[in-house]
């Protein structure tokens, strides 16, 4: 059974490459389009005001990504600013970033979930009084931590670091698209992002979803998934290792040989 990752095109890229190291037959289809946002002056001023924050909240390893990828000549992260995550990939990417193990607050490693949530169970441990806090995330997304942090005397400030849009699949991508609508039973969707259901319906409008199965890193994106009309939809951990475990139980089950 081919397990095709649907999260943008770096992530899939690496996700690829772990899967198959595991034995999974993974392929990249990346959904959501990622790219540099219109006003990129206003995360360089950002960053000159990183020194006044007590806490940078970083949604998704893309938008740690594209924050960094504009950084002004000669900045570096504040010694005294927090950065937080809302899982092990963004912590991954802002090791790589050169942000230091010990400023970076994220859910626990054994949590069931790796959201805002979750983040939020350790940043709740923290007086959040008077302090200064920025978001960097997409155009958009939910504003449940910035509520959170708000209703506990934080001052909340966003900025946007990149834009998602609608995927642009080369000639292979839409090949292998093709080849899981009309073979369902040999292809399992791994989701990470309601908004990459929305894009796959749009890509396929007249596709039928119910012999088709979905692997949901949340259950926000499993509910999403069943809404599109998949027949099976199994939810997992975000994590490698849950999500071979997930596969390898579908795989096993009667009745799922393509």
């Amino acid at each position: 059974m081919r397990l095709l990752v649907t999260r943008p095109a770096a992530q899939a890229a690496e996700w690829v490459a772990w899967l198959r190291e595991r034995g999974v037959e993974a392929l990249a289809l990346p959904l959501i389009g990622i790219s540099a946002p219109r006003q990129q002056a206003t995360v360089r001023e950002a960053w000159s005001r990183l020194a006044n924050c007590r806490l940078v909240v970083f949604v998704s390893p893309n938008a740690a990504e594209q924050f960094f990828a504009l950084r002004p000549a000669g900045m570096h992260w504040p010694d005294d600013t927090l950065a937080g995550s809302p899982g092990p990939g963004t912590s991954r990417v802002l090791r790589a970033l050169g942000v230091g193990a010990e400023r970076i607050v994220e859910p626990a490693a054994d949590a069931l979930q790796f959201d805002s949530e979750t983040l939020w169970m350790q940043l709740r441990r923290t007086d959040w009084r008077g302090a200064e806090v920025l978001i960097v995330r997409g155009e958009s997304g939910r504003d449940w931590l910035a509520d959170t942090l708000r209703e506990h005397g934080a001052r909340v400030g966003f900025v946007t670091a990149y834009e998602r849009g609608a995927p642009l699949l080369d000639a292979a991508q839409r090949d292998v698209l093709h080849d899981a609508v009309a073979r369902p039973a040999a292809h399992a969707w791994l989701f990470s992002s309601s908004e990459s259901i929305g894009h796959l319906q749009a890509l396929v409008p007249t596709a039928a979803w119910g012999s088709a199965r979905a692997l949901a890193t949340h259950p926000r994106i499993a509910q999403r998934a069943r809404d599109a009309g998949f027949g099976q939809v199994h939810e997992c951990r975000p994590s490698v290792d849950a999500v071979v475990a997930c596969l390898q139980s579908i795989e096993t089950r009667p009745g799922t040989n393509p």
